[in-house]
């Protein structure tokens, strides 16, 4: 059996389980996508739409190194911001002799002592979440330890707003511009299906009205005052929400050949590429995806790096690095093996639990381990 029907048995058995409704997928090289599908329903309703490579998913967590960390390595790269500058210095409540010393690599790297969420329910608005997260106790001393933490990427949001002038969102825009590909995959074909036009997309915090009528829906939690309503095209975290959609840690759309696309130029110049648009250079891409010196850590710069509980299973070089979303979502890159992998799935919308998705997502990428 090939890696490819292999991969798509592991995905199709996660759908039938119910592990979640709606899965599309980019597998690619440096020379470009290997393999594209899209399978599953939007829903698990009886008559939901089909999936298709033109759904836009809710990226959730693969914002934080998709744009937060993208737009981080480009201010770093202007001298508007160095990974060593001291969180106190960016932030004027962000001062106890417990924390004057964090810099902005911890963030990045989940190092900072932070905890993963608040413990009382969201603030509204840049201003109570900045409050919030800088007085709240740290949880451990920075860093001697990692805790994942949404709120470190919440303020790494914020400094970029801030160092770069501009909201998240458009620094990102400016980058996006110097990422638009110069062809399109109009009449090429992927494992027998021809796709006529542009499917690629965009990645979004806002998507346009007909995109948004496509996306792959997700159900709110139920600490969310949202409960009770299906939420297409609007951003299943409630932090992002809170803050209008737009966060250092999530609210990022996209679909799988978008990502796919971000992953390509990401993995041309982990390769030592030189043609790939700023920032994405060499030295740039090796700086922040190698894995940094927290004890018991496998964090890099906003990138996760490979271990043999990652979610990119077993099978990829020392090399790989990548990140997961809770929705149900995941990008890894190898360039030991020259290949990305993108699994986007809409786990969030009535689908089993973020460790039985794990259990995918590392089935997944095994079964893709002889390609």
């Amino acid at each position: 059996m090939l890696p490819f029907d292999r991969a798509r048995g592991v995905v199709e058995r996660a759908i039938a389980d119910r592990v979640f409704p709606a899965a599309a997928l980019e597998v690619g090289a440096s020379t470009g996508p290997l393999w594209r599908d899209a399978l599953g329903t939007l829903t698990f309703d009886a008559g939901s739409p089909e999936s298709a490579l033109d759904t836009p998913f809710d990226l959730a967590s693969l914002t934080k190194v998709i744009v937060t960390t993208t737009v981080m390595m480009d201010l770093v790269r202007a001298g508007r911001v160095g990974l060593d500058t001291t969180v106190r210095s960016c932030f004027a409540e962000w001062r106890a002799a417990d924390r004057d010393q964090v810099m902005v690599r911890d963030l990045l790297e989940h190092a900072s002592g932070l905890a993963a969420r608040l413990v009382d329910a969201p603030p509204r608005g840049r201003r109570e979440f900045e409050h919030d997260i800088c007085r709240m106790p740290l949880e451990y001393a920075p860093r001697t330890r990692s805790i994942y933490s949404d709120l470190g990427f919440m303020l790494l949001g914020f400094l970029a707003a801030d160092r770069g002038e501009a909201s998240l969102s458009e620094l990102f825009g400016r980058i996006k511009v110097r990422l638009k590909p110069d062809t399109t995959y109009e009449g090429e074909t992927y494992e027998g299906e021809t796709y006529e036009g542009e499917t690629d997309g965009d990645l979004s915090f806002e998507l346009p009205a007909a995109a948004r009528r496509r996306a792959a829906p997700t159900l709110p939690l139920d600490d969310d005052p949202r409960r009770g309503r299906s939420l297409v095209g609007e951003v299943h975290d409630q932090y992002a929400a809170a803050l209008g959609g737009v966060a250092g840690h999530a609210g990022l759309f996209g679909t799988a050949p978008a990502v796919g696309r971000f992953a390509h130029l990401v993995l041309g110049a982990a390769r030592g590429g030189r043609d790939v648009p700023l920032p994405f250079s060499p030295e740039s891409v090796a700086r922040f995806t190698t894995k940094g010196a927290v004890p018991g850590s496998s964090r890099a710069l906003g990138w996760d790096t490979m271990l043999a509980t990652s979610s990119c299973g077993t099978r990829m070089s020392a090399a790989a690095f990548g990140h997961t979303g809770f929705t149900g979502t995941s990008l890894w890159i190898d360039p030991g093996r020259d290949r990305y992998f993108v699994l986007l799935t809409n786990r969030a919308c009535g689908g089993l639990s973020p460790d039985e998705m794990q259990v995918v997502r590392r089935a997944f990428h095994d079964a893709l381990g002889d390609l």
